[in-house]
């Protein structure tokens, strides 16, 4: 009897250890998708704070859309892990209905097993029964066993007793986390409702803003084509500061000055390194902004005829925030052009971070600069109202994608 006990004790802790497991992988997935969650309502609020806010300011219709068509991926974005975290709930509210069930079943198993002891020790409960039952025995260690069974099965008895007690708290337990699940469930049922409701009104703005201009596509492809002109030519020019820079080296080391690579000094070694190591944990140029651009070849999002080349990232961020570079290193150089804004262009070892679209310069040429340290200010258009920072790593001369360098882009 105790032995069928025991084997069913074992089956009962082998779900409620399933059970568990499932639980916590799940919990864990639903705490990952909340976590996404939140870094996107923070992004639409900064979006809404960086480009929505100074309505007073006259943006060019492309800009306006380019700025509403980000809104709605991001927003379209937070609709689909809503989603995904109501789905996630609903199965968990699922396993938690199986559990309570489940419990159910056990305590109710456990109460009619307890009772049916408590029975069977009320008529045995004569201490001259129990004497009996040992005296009767044939030898010595029949008594010894017999002694043992009934210090095991009074073991038992409080063992069950306990079990109740722990199973019926099991109880109370899933059941106030159904309930929670319940309620969080509801609650993003309903956030997804205003959501969706904001990102329909959102894509009514964008229809109307791309049928006004589609009748003068070739205008805006001209204005594309021109700011993609002057972003090369930006990159060109911080190009050749590279080159000329690993000729340097070279020639200082001795060594040929066509060789494309640096010859880095044991200090500058060092440093790249450091920077290498720090990959994915590199502060971002500005304390707060909105990635509007990202690194690569990508079509326009409204011209699709026009593609955008990107060899950094553009940041949106609010009017007279300050520029901070991302790792310690050496300005190599300050680029000011006639059509364009200042870029500080900072030295890592043989790798360099580039800070374009700047209105105040901090720092001079040959200056030691350490991470976080300001080194200017962002540009704000006094007509649109936007303060955006373009920002740019390399390795040598090839450019590298700071998504991968920045902390969480």
């Amino acid at each position: 009897m105790i032995k069928t006990r025991a084997s069913y004790k074992l089956i009962i802790i082998f779900i409620c250890l399933l059970s568990s497991i499932t639980v916590f992988s799940q919990s864990k997935k639903q705490q990952e998708l909340e976590d996404r969650r939140q870094e996107l309502r923070k992004e639409i609020e900064q979006i809404n704070s960086m480009l929505f806010k100074n309505k007073s300011k006259e943006k060019s219709q492309l800009s306006a859309i380019e700025d509403l068509n980000h809104k709605i991926n991001v927003r379209s974005n937070l609709i689909k892990v809503t989603n995904q975290q109501a789905n996630l709930l609903t199965r968990e509210i699922g396993v938690n209905q199986r559990e309570i069930t489940q419990l159910r079943d056990d305590l109710e198993t456990l109460k009619e097993d307890y009772a049916e002891m408590i029975v069977h020790s009320y008529k045995s409960r004569s201490e001259q029964s129990r004497v009996m039952f040992l005296l009767s025995s044939n030898n010595f260690q029949q008594a010894y066993k017999r002694l043992q069974y009934i210090k095991q099965y009074t073991d038992y008895q409080k063992e069950q007793g306990e079990t109740i007690k722990i199973k019926t708290e099991d109880l109370k337990v899933a059941n106030t986390r159904l309930l929670k699940q319940k309620a969080d469930k509801q609650n993003l049922i309903k956030e997804n409702s205003i959501a969706q409701g904001q990102l329909e009104i959102e894509r009514r703005q964008q229809r109307e803003l791309v049928a006004s201009i589609q009748k003068d596509l070739k205008t805006y492809s001209s204005q594309i084509k021109q700011k993609q002109q002057e972003a090369d030519r930006i990159d060109r020019e911080i190009e050749n500061l590279i080159r000329e820079a690993i000729a340097k080296s070279n020639k200082k080391a001795g060594k040929s000055s066509t060789s494309k690579s640096f010859t880095l000094t044991p200090e500058a070694k060092n440093l790249a390194a450091s920077f290498v190591a720090n990959k994915g944990k590199l502060p971002w140029p500005v304390d707060k902004g909105v990635v509007k651009l990202r690194y690569g070849n990508q079509p326009h999002p409204i011209v699709k005829t026009a593609t955008i080349h990107s060899n950094g990232v553009r940041i949106a961020t609010s009017p007279g925030t300050e520029v901070r570079s991302v790792f310690n290193g050496e300005v190599y150089a300050i680029i000011v052009q006639k059509k364009g804004n200042p870029t500080v262009l900072v030295q890592h070892g043989n790798y360099f971070t580039a800070y374009k679209n700047l209105s105040k310069v901090y720092v001079k040429k040959g200056d030691k600069v350490t991470t976080s340290q300001a080194i200017g200010q962002v540009f704000t258009n006094s007509a649109t109202g936007d303060t955006t920072l373009s920002f740019s790593i390399f390795k040598e001369s090839t450019t590298q994608d700071p998504s991968l360098w920045l902390y969480r882009m």
